[in-house]
């Protein structure tokens, strides 16, 4: 399978579009996209005033936990943006738990942060023209002293680089240790079981030494931090550092 210079498989090319590659990033995304777009149809289907039902509780409490959530951060007058952090939260924290059932995962391709980041970069950038006008923004960057104007500029456009890396990073860095960890474990039970049955002859000694006994349990607690925890802090920070830039665009505009 040929890969990318960022890592992500390519499943295969469409000729009659000039050979564009389909890589796995691509199309676990839409997958994604598919099982939000499906679970919001689900939930939202038969919704009634009286007599409610479960999932239509479920529902209530996810909309208002993400509108709590939003309120609370950004203010009251920002709360249009709800939908759209939590759809953030949702499309991240997805894109890195489908790697517990062995798919790949989206955010293990710098491509996907930093698309996500250009999108709250070009949101921030609206806020604050729309507070200040063109002129207004422009003006921004030569406060305090008009000598400061191209540290701005690049502070400016180190906003999305930083989100980008940011969530990356910490998501590349679990699956790095994972695999260090997993590598080490099977290592230290084959030199083990060596110590300590590598007297025994024939198949039975064999088949003891291949026992990879701290394989079991470990790895799993390890999963358990990097896949589901890590997962879901990148995508809360992710969101917090959206609401609390695009509000902070909005006052100091």
């Amino acid at each position: 399978m040929n890969i990318e210079i960022n890592g992500a498989p390519i499943l295969f090319s469409l000729p009659l579009f000039g050979g564009i590659d389909i890589t796995a990033t691509l199309i676990i995304s839409w997958l994604v996209m598919a099982v939000i777009i499906g679970l919001c149809y689900w939930l939202t289907r038969g919704l009634k005033v009286r007599d409610v039902g479960k999932k239509q509780l479920v529902a209530e409490f996810l909309v208002e936990t993400a509108q709590k959530f939003v309120d609370t951060n950004m203010g009251k007058k920002f709360s249009h943006y709800g939908p759209f952090i939590a759809a953030i939260f949702s499309l991240s924290a997805l894109s890195s738990l489908v790697s517990m059932i062995g798919l790949w995962s989206p955010t293990a391709d710098l491509s996907t942060e930093l698309g996500w980041a250009l999108l709250v970069f070009v949101m921030i950038t609206a806020t604050k023209i729309k507070t200040s006008g063109m002129g207004g923004y422009v003006l921004g960057f030569t406060k305090p002293i008009a000598a400061l104007t191209p540290f701005n500029i690049i502070s400016e456009l180190a906003t999305p680089i930083s989100m980008a890396f940011r969530h990356f990073g910490n998501i590349v860095s679990g699956s790095v240790i994972n695999t260090l960890v997993y590598t080490s474990l099977a290592l230290a039970s084959h030199g083990l079981l060596s110590l300590f049955f590598g007297w025994l002859p024939g198949a039975a000694g064999e088949v003891l030494r291949a026992i990879p006994f701290l394989q079991v349990g470990i790895p799993a607690v390890l999963s358990v931090y990097f896949d589901l925890f890590s997962s879901l802090m990148q995508a809360f920070i992710f969101c917090m550092l959206t609401m609390l830039y695009i509000a902070s665009a909005a006052e100091d505009a």
